[in-house]
């Protein structure tokens, strides 16, 4: 069984057990999430396509860690001026745990 599901404005494909990586916006650690915009799913030969989310589909994880992300270098270079400057970014991240899909 899996399904694909809308958080942050981007599409998840899920299955249970499964761990996704979301921006750092969720509650805190090992409290339960819900995520209502179901897209589509499908348990064995039956499949479900919302029109744009499904009614009564839900999906629910549990928040296993929050932390930063790699780092990403931004380095700015003009010729000819010496000008160099390097920085860095860490992106919020959550790490989330699928327990469970339900559908109708």
């Amino acid at each position: 069984m899996f399904a694909i599901i809308e958080a942050q404005g981007k599409q998840y494909l899920v299955q249970e057990g499964s761990i996704i990586k979301l921006n750092g916006w969720l509650p805190q650690e090992e409290e339960e999430v819900v995520f209502d915009r179901v897209l589509m799913w499908k348990k064995d030969e039956e499949v479900k396509v919302g029109r744009p989310y499904l009614e009564g589909a839900k999906v629910t994880g549990r928040v296993v860690k929050k932390g930063k992300d790699k780092k990403v270098v931004v380095f700015k270079y003009k010729p000819k001026v010496n000008y160099r400057k390097k920085t860095g970014h860490r992106q919020p991240l959550t790490l989330v745990s699928i327990e469970k899909i339900e559908g109708e």
